[in-house]
C-alpha cells in the first residue's frame, strides 16, 4: 500500500508536468487509451469467468470514473498537488453517505462524527471564510464525490463482473467520452468555467511527452495492482490508514514542482480529512 501511495502521488506529479504541454482532457484520453490496451491483453491472456449483467451499471461506473478523473487532473493543473489529492481523498466520506442513501447501509454515531470531522477538514482547506471559495477547490470536492459514486457502483456489480471488465468500463468510457468532446469542441463556445472540457485536440509531437504518457499509464496500472494486492493480503483498516500517505508524498512532489508549501489551516484541514476518512474506513 505504501508503494501504491507513492506511485499514486508520482502519477499526480507526472500529470502536473504534462499539463504544461497538454490539456487535462488529453492526459485522460491518452492515459485511458493505453489502459484499454493493457486490459484487453490481460483479458485475452485469461478470459473472464463471471457472466455479467446490468450493463447500465457498468456504463454508469465508467461515466462516474471519467468525471472523477477529469476533475482530478484539472484540479492538479490549477491548485497545489497536495491539496488536489487531499480533496480527491474525500471519497470515503462520500461513499459512506451514498451507501446510506443508495444501498441502505446503517450510519453509526461514530460514522456521523467521522463525516463531520472530514467535511470540517474540507472547510479548512477551501477557506470559504475568506473573500470567496475557489472554483477549482469546488471541482476537486466534486471529483471526490464522483469517485465515491464510482466505488458505490462497483459494490453493486463486483459479484457479477470480473474486476478487469469493471476497469475496462472505466478506461473505455474514459477514452470514448474525451474523443466525443474533442469532436464537438470546435462547434461549442463553452463558458470559461467548463472550457477545460472542450479543449483543442493536439497530437503530441515530442518524444519526451509520449514517454511520459506511457510511463504514467504503466505506473498507474502498477499502482492499482499493488493496491489490490494490499487489500487482499492484510487488515483493511491498517491498509486504509497507510493509503493516506500519498498526501505527504504529493505535498513533497508538488513542492519540488514549484507549489507553495501548505499553510497551517491547510495542514489542519488535511489532518481532519485523514482522521475522518480513517474513522469511516475502520467501519
Amino acid at each position: 500500500m505504501l508503494g501504491s501511495a507513492l506511485i499514486s502521488a508520482l502519477n499526480g506529479a507526472l500529470a502536473k508536468i504534462l499539463s504544461e504541454d497538454m490539456s487535462a482532457l488529453e492526459i485522460v484520453f491518452f492515459r485511458n487509451m493505453i489502459g484499454v490496451g493493457l486490459i484487453l491483453y490481460a483479458l485475452k491472456h485469461t478470459p473472464p469467468k463471471l457472466t455479467g449483467g446490468k450493463i447500465h451499471l457498468l456504463f454508469t461506473r465508467g461515466l462516474f470514473g471519467f468525471m472523477a478523473m477529469i476533475l482530478f487532473f484539472y484540479t492538479i493543473t490549477t491548485i497545489p498537488l497536495g491539496e488536489a489529492i487531499t480533496l480527491n481523498k474525500t471519497s470515503p466520506l462520500f461513499v459512506a453517505v451514498l451507501a446510506y442513501y443508495l444501498l441502505g447501509e446503517h450510519l453509526s454515531r461514530r460514522t456521523v462524527i467521522a463525516l463531520f470531522i472530514g467535511f470540517l477538514g474540507i472547510i479548512f482547506i477551501t477557506k470559504p471564510f475568506e473573500i470567496s471559495i475557489s472554483y477549482e477547490h469546488l471541482l476537486g470536492i466534486l471529483g471526490g464525490f464522483f469517485a465515491a459514486a464510482a466505488y458505490a457502483t462497483i459494490k453493486k456489480i463486483k459479484d457479477i463482473y470480473d474486476s478487469r471488465i469493471i476497469v475496462l468500463s472505466f478506461v473505455g468510457v474514459g477514452s470514448l467520452l474525451p474523443a466525443l468532446l474533442f469532436l464537438v469542441a470546435p462547434f461549442v463556445d463553452a463558458p470559461q468555467s467548463i472550457s477545460f472540457l472542450f479543449p483543442e485536440f493536439i497530437v503530441p509531437t515530442s518524444l519526451t511527452i509520449w514517454l511520459l504518457i506511457g510511463f504514467m499509464a504503466i505506473i498507474s496500472t502498477l499502482s492499482q495492482w499493488l493496491l489490490t494486492k494490499a487489500y487482499s493480503a492484510s487488515n483493511l483498516s491498517i491498509i486504509g490508514v497507510i493509503s493516506y500517505t500519498n498526501i505527504p508524498f504529493a505535498i513533497g512532489f508538488g513542492f519540488l514542482l514549484g507549489d507553495s508549501f501548505p499553510d497551517e489551516l491547510t495542514f489542519f484541514g488535511i489532518a481532519l480529512i485523514v482522521v475522518g476518512g480513517i474513522l469511516v474506513s475502520k467501519k
